[in-house]
């Protein structure tokens, strides 16, 4: 059982990312928003990533489906299919991975709907224990994996809605030794809303487009670890963001991002926020059960106000994305970008660049990251996205 923790509490850290060094310059004020599945907030794609994690209002593409799925409703192609390939904390480990499968289909006669899907699998590559105290050691690899489908349709010529359902699964664990029962992996259901805005405003003689949307992401239940004896809240996210996009000239232009993310989930409480001293330990302890007991829904309002530090730790909570995408044609692509969270809710500071090429049929998109934090595990990061368009697929084979 002492290694199903462990594994629980590696898992916490090492998905965050959390530079080490944060945490030991300053324990009084380190207090990150503890969730499960922290894989779920891993971007699965290229092109966003490249933009430092960022797509609430960006052009749609085939990997809405994870930034902001009612952008689907407005996307230009009929259909199209992506799959991404992320080698995850390489600076630490060679086998761990993010692999993700995502489309979408417009449907009906009117070109406002469509139908969208994903499917994600992050694994944390083989782990093997040694033997002790008379017990066999183990092999196991350790997974989450997530499967979700979704649905949006404009409800004006510049409005979308969307809405997603998930389902989740969380495998980390098992049993010490050959005569306990195997732990079971954890399962959630989960559900997004989105929202989509677009214009298209002249600014002197050009035709420029404004957007913004937002996405509420992982609404649903905990994720019960060890049975139900260790529940855990999933990432709950609400993401806002806008994009402006200026024509250069004919085929050039370059787009201007912005998003913020704040996590929906309640802040632990901690000891050291309490009196020292005997009615303090009593207060800790009743603070954490309520807790612990929270349901998902009311920690979602509670989120706002919980903070110890109050507003101005609440700010801290909130991260931001500031990215640009330049792009010529819809055929060649270069993007940056740069992703910013406070040092004391993990201390998430990074770089990232990326190109892409397009064809009719496919376009493949790559990112890098940079990290700004000393010692960051995720610095060095590579992402891969291939994405098939379904009608360039049918101009190659002559239907119209």
């Amino acid at each position: 059982m002492r290694l199903f923790r462990l594994i629980i509490l590696l898992t916490i850290c090492v998905f965050a990312g959390t530079p080490f060094s944060a945490v030991a310059q300053d324990k009084n004020d380190f207090n990150p928003v503890e969730t499960g599945v922290n894989s779920l907030n891993i971007a699965p794609d290229a092109r966003g990533a490249s933009m430092g994690d960022l797509g609430a209002a960006t052009e749609p593409d085939a990997n809405s489906q994870f930034w902001n799925p009612s952008k689907y409703a407005f996307a230009y192609s009929q259909a199209a299919v992506s799959l991404s390939y992320t080698p995850w904390l390489r600076k630490l480990v060679n086998d761990i991975f993010l692999a993700n499968l995502s489309g979408y289909w417009k449907v009906g006669s009117e070109d406002n709907q469509a139908v969208s899907a994903s499917l994600r699998y992050f694994s944390l590559g083989e782990v093997t224990t040694d033997p002790t105290g008379g017990s066999a050691g183990q092999t196991l690899n350790p997974y989450e994996m997530s499967i979700d489908v979704g649905y949006s349709r404009k409800l004006s010529e510049k409005f979308s809605m969307g809405i997603v359902f998930r389902y989740i699964y969380s495998d980390l664990g098992f049993g010490y030794d050959s005569d306990a029962s195997q732990s079971t992996g954890a399962s959630a259901f989960a559900a997004d809303i989105a929202g989509y805005f677009t214009s298209y405003p002249i600014i002197g003689r050009n035709e420029c487009q404004w957007s913004w949307g937002w996405n509420i992401s992982n609404i649903g239940s905990k994720v019960e670890y060890q049975n139900g004896d260790n529940p855990a809240f999933l990432p709950t996210n609400l993401k806002i963001g806008t994009s402006f996009t200026y024509p250069l000239a004919d085929y050039h232009n370059i787009a201007f991002n912005l998003d913020l993310n704040k996590l929906l989930v309640p802040t632990k409480p901690r000891r050291s926020d309490y009196p020292d001293d005997i009615e303090g330990e009593k207060e800790w302890v009743i603070a954490e059960d309520d807790w612990r007991n929270m349901s998902p829904i009311t920690g979602i309002f509670k989120s706002f106000t919980d903070a110890p530090g109050g507003l101005k730790e609440e700010l801290r909570e909130i991260s931001w994305s500031l990215g640009a995408e330049y792009n010529y044609n819809q055929q060649f692509f270069l993007r940056a970008g740069y992703y910013y969270q406070n040092p004391t809710k993990g201390n998430l500071q990074y770089f990232g660049l990326g190109a892409g090429f397009a064809l009719n049929v496919l376009r493949l998109d790559a990112s890098y990251m940079l990290a700004t934090a000393q010692t960051s595990p995720l610095d060095q990061t590579l992402r891969f996205t291939l994405t098939f368009d379904m009608d360039g697929i049918k101009e190659i084979f002559g239907r119209k």
